[in-house]
């Protein structure tokens, strides 16, 4: 038997996926007893990995058999109920489901003509996040890989708006001899950000920084004079206190300047479509281009990031693609490309809509707000054990220092980290080492973090009786 007869074959029977799905099941059933962070002997054991390139075919079941053996212990327990480290929700079971289901139909999502479901199930997510997040309702989603991309091509999309706006054509004359464009952004913008900034050749050296108070909060009255060759940076969620930029003054001066605003939303734009936290997201109504994760607060699994511009022409123009042999819609049919920077994705907001489908906004709501209670729970039972609590827990984010001494943080930190309890990550906060709490998944219960609580006190002991 060659190996095409071997692969269909391997596709009629379908032992490879029932084996697959053993697996999968068997992981799920063990991931919030296992340690959160692979032990020593099982990164070790990814050396069996190693290999030179096989020179012939391989059988297919014994391959899910070294994944499972060998990678499955060596994967973080991010879908279990303790992982704090980053801002990486888990993934809610609706959301697997449907991406095994869309796997199979592998789709390219770039025309309407390759995938008319995933065109059609993207026209109603954004029809959706309009709804959802209350935005303007010519606001146009793009479905990409995470923030990242969509923080540029939100500001792709304002370069190209503000260049119009001045009768500078960006896409055929460039950068060359342009108007000058001012970026203005606050002290505390995230990382993601900065390296858009630099993608799309803004020069970091020309960001007017404006100063962030104690939470990490653009400082309104630092604000420079807006005029219509600004793009301005604000946050919904800081990431280290999960603070919120003040968007209502911001944005009302930077729409009567004909600046562009843009608001970098990857965890805590979610906060807009709830009914109890939404007052964060006052005012976000009035900004152009807003960026933000399904993969995160939302639970939906990676990667599903997504750009809302206001300006679906500034947004298509910036993002445009052409060839003899790509078939675009016409009328009121979608094609994803449009959007994005690919051409070939795959059909994430499948994903997307089953979490919105199945959420509904009172299903959103209490998932949102849950992490908040579960983050306050946690600032609680850390200050009660005498930790000290850096910030306003206003939404999942908690940033806790055990000492003064950044050298006792981090040892307390490797204790936590290395205990298998929960795993938390390091930061810097207004020149301090700190430990760094996100609470990001729906399955993280009041009995997880009362257990979290007990591994932070366990490893302050530990450091102490050095």
């Amino acid at each position: 038997m060659n190996l095409r007869q071997t692969m269909h074959t391997e596709q009629q029977i379908k032992a490879l996926f029932e084996q697959a799905r053993g697996y999968a099941f068997e992981y799920a059933e063990a991931v919030t007893d296992r340690p959160v962070f692979p032990t020593q002997q099982a990164i070790a054991n990814l050396d069996n990995f190693v290999e030179n390139m096989p020179s012939t075919s391989d059988d297919a079941g014994s391959i899910l058999q070294l994944l499972h053996q060998y990678g499955s212990p060596a994967s973080v327990a991010q879908t279990g109920g303790r992982y704090f480290g980053f801002v990486n929700g888990g993934a809610i079971p609706v959301t697997l489901a449907t991406k095994w289901l869309t796997d199979f139909w592998d789709q390219n999502t770039a025309l309407q003509v390759m995938s008319p479901i995933t065109a059609k199930l993207e026209e109603i997510c954004e029809r959706w996040l309009q709804q959802l997040l209350g935005l303007p309702e010519t606001t146009a989603a793009g479905f990409v890989s995470g923030t990242s991309s969509a923080i540029f091509c939100g500001l792709a999309a304002a370069r190209w708006r503000l260049y119009a706006n001045q009768g500078w054509n960006f896409n055929a004359q460039g950068h060359n001899g342009a108007p000058p464009m001012r970026i203005i952004a606050g002290r505390e913008t995230h990382g993601a950000v900065i390296k858009a900034i630099a993608l799309l050749g803004f020069g970091l050296d020309n960001i007017e920084w404006v100063e962030s108070d104690d939470q990490g909060r653009i400082v309104v009255d630092d604000m420079p004079t807006l005029d219509s060759s600004c793009i301005v940076l604000l946050q919904a969620g800081n990431v280290n206190s999960g603070a919120f930029d003040p968007f209502e003054d911001i944005c009302a001066n930077a729409n009567a300047a004909g600046a562009w605003v843009h608001i970098d939303g990857a965890f805590g734009l979610w906060a807009a479509g709830t009914q109890r936290l939404k007052h964060l997201c006052l005012g976000i109504e009035k900004a152009q281009s807003w960026s933000v994760d399904g993969h995160k607060t939302l639970n939906t699994p990676y990667d599903s990031g997504i750009l809302l511009c206001a300006d679906r022409q500034a947004l298509v123009t910036a993002l445009q693609a052409s060839g003899a042999y790509l078939t675009q819609s016409f009328g009121d049919k979608r094609d994803g490309m449009l959007y994005t920077p690919e051409m070939s994705r795959r059909a994430r907001a499948v994903e997307l809509w089953a979490a919105l489908k199945y959420l509904g906004k009172s299903g959103v709501d209490e998932l949102v707000y849950g992490l908040n209670e579960r983050a306050v729970q946690f600032a609680e039972e850390l200050a009660a054990a005498d930790f000290n609590i850096l910030n306003n827990v206003v939404f999942n984010q908690v940033i806790v220092s055990p000492s003064d001494d950044d050298e006792v943080t981090q040892l307390v930190l490797e204790h936590i980290q290395a205990s298998g309890e929960c795993w938390v990550g390091s930061s810097m906060w207004q020149g301090k080492k700190v430990i760094r709490i996100s609470v990001c998944s729906w399955v993280t219960s009041a009995e997880d973090i009362s257990r979290s609580v007990a591994a932070f006190i366990a490893a302050r002991t530990a450091t102490c009786a050095k």
